[in-house]
């Protein structure tokens, strides 16, 4: 059976999502980002990032980290594609041409959407972004973000989905990089085919599932 080593607050949620969309039984094991305990190191710490037993598994000490019957994968992307294409039906390509259309938009999403988003996540809401440095880090990541948001919003324009005419990995992947920077008003404003296919992606009971869980995580 797949294991799945980490923590729903974490990159986790790309496979955990896909996981759900494919209905497949797998062993979720919890494990907690070493810096958000007092002590990762004490005896009664729970399983964490730098557990030696982890560190066993994945020495790099991050999350998540995935084994399937024998293969170890330690990057969230690769274990969606993967996941995909050996268990997920329609939701992984169904020729050559596809997987490279999805391992594009897995690619766009980690190099030119995933950083600029998380570092609008990470300031906005908190008193930082009230502070001249913080509002000055949105606005320099917003325009960041500008280009490749408006790729994928041409590409959404007269299409549901990123590849095939259907809902794939590639949304799934995509989705969960371009929610970082959701939260700050007027992000996604400009894209209103971007906005409309994330409102899609999210309004799917499988992404419910993993956010439901996902929020009933400790902080």
């Amino acid at each position: 059976m797949l294991s799945l080593y980490g923590a729903y607050r974490s990159r986790a949620s790309r496979p955990l999502w896909l996981l759900a969309e494919i209905g497949l039984p797998f062993r979720h094991v919890p494990v907690i980002q070493s810096y958000r305990l007092p002590d990762a190191s004490a005896p009664d710490a729970p399983f964490n990032t730098a557990s030696a037993a982890f560190l066993a598994i994945n020495p790099q000490g991050l999350i998540p980290c995935m084994e399937d019957d024998g293969l170890v994968l330690t990057e969230s992307l690769a274990m969606c594609l993967y996941i995909a294409k050996k268990y997920g039906d329609s939701l992984g390509p169904r020729d050559v041409a596809e997987d490279a259309q999805m391992t594009m938009w897995a690619l766009v999403g980690a190099t030119a959407v995933e950083g600029p988003a998380l570092e609008i996540q990470m300031v906005h809401g908190r008193k930082e972004a009230e502070t001249p440095a913080g509002a000055a880090s949105i606005t320099a990541n917003l325009e960041k973000l500008a280009r490749p948001l408006r790729r994928i919003e041409l590409h959404l324009t007269g299409r549901d989905w990123l590849v095939g005419e259907r809902f794939t990995v590639a949304d799934v992947m995509l989705a969960e990089c371009v929610r970082y920077a959701q939260g700050h008003p007027g992000a996604l404003e400009p894209y209103p085919h971007l906005f409309a296919w994330l409102e899609r992606c999210q309004s799917r009971p499988a992404f419910q599932v993993m956010w439901d869980t996902r929020n009933a995580e400790p902080m």
